[in-house]
């Protein structure tokens, strides 16, 4: 039996062109190129490491997006995966992270049915046009598995049952070890994403297009009507002030300087 690796990926807009309408602060996505999300890219990456090392390793990309997201599934081939999967149905557009976990866990769902148990779900920590970093967990939570989030090394055991992990910490880090199936959220650290390979660019692309119907998913629960959450605004950050050099020729002159002017702000 063949050891299944699924992996979540994303198209976004590249956010070092991404401008906001000033007057609806909402993106302005037109004429913005999109890109592979960059922490989906490193959990692909990931899931290729595993099928570098194991012949049986079969690795599987599930998108959800509109038709054009189907150039990410052919990058995602084209690096090593060996099939993609788009869910794109109007019914789901607009979702949220909890209408988009709904739609990933039915797409799981069908692909374990057409095709048998999987190993591992690897996700991305988050992506770059939302920053929520709530998908993947929303996802394991419905799909009923283990969840490490933040993962920065990951190691599997001989037997492939088990799997050890270091969990990146706002102040240290967590070691843990867990069984397989399980989900997994990865960040930059944990590798260096590959490039496409010649062979792979120009190799057959297995391409699957699923709908709503499809998948089997339940309509009151995926788009923007079944959100319960929604963008109020988006807006760019009003750019700082530029610093202020103190002036003097000593260094007590310049601290004496210093303390004036914090004085004069009655900062202190």
């Amino acid at each position: 039996m063949a050891f299944n690796i699924i992996v979540c990926a994303k198209q976004v807009p590249d956010t070092n062109v991404i401008k906001i309408n000033p007057k609806t602060g909402t993106l302005i996505r037109d004429g913005v190129p999109s890109i592979l999300n960059h922490d989906d890219d490193n959990a692909l990456e990931e899931a290729l490491k595993i099928k570098d090392k194991y012949d049986d390793v079969h690795v599987t990309v599930i998108s959800m997006g509109p038709p054009q997201a189907a150039d990410l599934l052919f990058e995602c081939i084209a690096k090593g995966a060996d099939e993609g999967i788009l869910i794109s149905d109007r019914a789901v557009g607009g979702s949220d992270t909890w209408a988009t976990s709904n739609t990933l866990e039915a797409g799981i769902r069908k692909w374990v049915k057409e095709n048998g148990p999987y190993d591992i779900v690897f996700t991305g920590r988050q992506a770059i046009d939302g920053d929520t970093a709530q998908v993947g967990p929303q996802l394991a939570e419905k799909l009923g598995l283990p969840q490490v989030s933040y993962v920065e090394e990951f190691e599997l055991g001989e037997d492939r049952k088990t799997i050890t992990v270091k969990r990146q910490l706002e102040d240290g880090y967590e070691l843990i070890e867990l069984q397989t199936p399980c989900l997994l959220t990865t960040i930059k650290e944990l590798n260096t994403p590959r490039y496409m390979s010649v062979n792979g660019i120009y190799a057959d692309k297995d391409i699957k297009v699923w709908n709503a119907k499809d998948i089997e998913v339940d309509l009151t629960k995926v788009g923007l009507e079944a959100s319960p959450t929604n963008v109020f605004r988006s807006f760019t950050p009003a750019p700082k002030p530029p610093g202020m050099k103190v002036e003097g020729d000593t260094e007590n002159e310049q601290a004496k300087n210093l303390l004036i002017n914090l004085k004069g702000k009655h900062i202190i």
